[in-house]
Parts: C-alpha cells; sequence; structure tokens
C-alpha cells in the first residue's frame, strides 16, 4: 500500500490522485494552488492564539459546534476511550472567530472550498459508471450552500509525560465528511492503516497537501473510495517538547443531501457526534 504523491500540475493528475484515493482513501498532492505563506502564517498566529488566555471566551456551543474545545472536553476517537491529547477551534463563516485571526482563516477557507470542489469533480469523473449512478447529485454540487464545512485548527501540546497510558495526539478514526483537506502540519505524526494491518507514515514534507476520504464519501460510493483509518502518534525525543499545529478543512455535503438508503447528511452528522461524545 502507497499514498501516491502526485503534482497537481501533471497532465494525469486527476487520474493519478483518485487512484491513490481508491487504492488508500489518502492522496497527497504537490505544486498546488493554496498559498504555503497563508498556511505558515496561520500555524504561527493561532499558536499564538492557543497559548494565551483570550481562547476561553470561546467555549464552544454544544448546539453550533463553533468555537473553541479544550483539552479537557477534546474528542474521544470512536471505539476508544481516553481523550485525545489536542485542543482545537472549530471556525465557520457564520461562526464566532477572533477578529484578528478571522481575516486570513477566511481568506484560506475560500481558497480550499474552491480547490476541494475541484478535487469532488475529479473523483466524480474516475468513479465507475455503476457508483456513480448512485450518487444522489454530483459530488461538486453537494457542498453548494453547505453551512457545515468545517475548518478546524488544532494544536496538539507538547507532551509532559503524564498523559493517561494508552492516550495519543489523536487516536486511530475515519473523518466523517466528504473529503479532508489538509496541508502538512508543522511536525510529523500523521499514519494511515494498511490493509495488512501496519501503520505507515503519510508523506507529509512541508509545502504537501494531503487529502483523505470521509465516511460519508464511503457511504455515497458504497465503498468504492474508502474512509481509511489514521492517527497522530505521539512524538519522542525533543518534538514531545514542540506544539504541532494542524489545518484540517472537512469537506461536509448541505444537510439535505442524500448520501444513501439508510442516511441523509444530517442523519449520518448527527450520529456520528453523538459516538464522539461532543454532542447528546
Amino acid at each position: 500500500m502507497q499514498v501516491k504523491v502526485v503534482d497537481y500540475r501533471a497532465a494525469d493528475a486527476a487520474e493519478q490522485f483518485t487512484r491513490s484515493l481508491h487504492e488508500t482513501g489518502f492522496g497527497v498532492l504537490i505544486n498546488h494552488p493554496l498559498q504555503q505563506a497563508l498556511v505558515e502564517k496561520i500555524y504561527a498566529d493561532w499558536l499564538d492564539f492557543f497559548n494565551g488566555t483570550d481562547k476561553q471566551q470561546y467555549a464552544f456551543s454544544t448546539e453550533t459546534q463553533d468555537g473553541y474545545f479544550s483539552t479537557e472536553i477534546s474528542e474521544t476517537a470512536k471505539g476508544h476511550t481516553q481523550k485525545d491529547i489536542k485542543e482545537y477551534f472549530h471556525v465557520y463563516p457564520w461562526g464566532r472567530i477572533p477578529a484578528q485571526l478571522k481575516a486570513d482563516a477566511m481568506d484560506y477557507y475560500t481558497q480550499a472550498n474552491r480547490l476541494a470542489q475541484q478535487l469532488l469533480s475529479w473523483v466524480q469523473q474516475h468513479t465507475p459508471a455503476d457508483i456513480a449512478a448512485g450518487y444522489s447529485e454530483p459530488l461538486s454540487q453537494m457542498i453548494d450552500g453547505s453551512r457545515l464545512t468545517l475548518l478546524r485548527v488544532l494544536r496538539y501540546p507538547p507532551l509532559t509525560g503524564q498523559e493517561p497510558a494508552g492516550s495519543l495526539r489523536a487516536a486511530a478514526h475515519g473523518d466523517i465528511n466528504l473529503l479532508t483537506i489538509l496541508p502538512a502540519a508543522n511536525e510529523p505524526g500523521l499514519q494511515v492503516l494498511s490493509k495488512d494491518g501496519q501503520w505507515l507514515d503519510v508523506p507529509s514534507d512541508f509545502g504537501m497537501l494531503i487529502i483523505n476520504i470521509g465516511d460519508m464519501l464511503q457511504e455515497a460510493s458504497r465503498g468504492y473510495y474508502p474512509s481509511t483509518q489514521h492517527r497522530v502518534v505521539n512524538p519522542t525525543g525533543e518534538g514531545a517538547k514542540r506544539s504541532r499545529v494542524s489545518l484540517p478543512l472537512f469537506l461536509h455535503p448541505r444537510e439535505d443531501v442524500v448520501l444513501s438508503e439508510r442516511y441523509t447528511a444530517h442523519s449520518y452528522l448527527e450520529e456520528r457526534l453523538r459516538e464522539l461524545g461532543v454532542k447528546k
């Protein structure tokens, strides 16, 4: 199993990228259009925010799921008992965003959504006809008008050595959404579970863009595009003393989109949020 690194500008980029998604659930792009300077500025500015005390003013809302989530109320991955070692902020265009951070966050949100729509078109184009016939509408249209596409700014804090036994920065999990768009973090640690049960490092050089399938696309494609388990492992040595900042965009369809005979996007999301323990 090998996650392909694909040049976004290559003539066969769509074919190579979607083949990697089909085979591994992940694909990595280089020479993509997202601005690396903007990504790095967001990492630095939000790390300052997480290191300060103003974040407490933005405590998350159970109903809207926007705002700041502390390490104490972090997610517990499905099938696990220990909370992940992380804190994060949920950014929506309609949600609460610190004024000094809003412009860059919205700039990136717009850029990443534009690229994501193209990548969904690639996925649609390279879906086998019998599978594509089951999509309730074209994949790129499923996100039109969605209020739920989420930009999450994550901070994995330095390790203290007092973490509960078995806890990870992010335990093995699958994402809920259609696609996740993830610029490489400022520190390594992302791994994907291979078909033979081995944990493999995902190519994550600074400047790369990592894309993975979410559970909703797996559901809509009847498993053709797999939502592969992945995790963020705890660093050792000097790396354990540093924060890791990550910026995933979780691409969500509109609530009324029909994913399958079993689920709409709304019913699927509600079920998963309850499983994660962030909604009752």
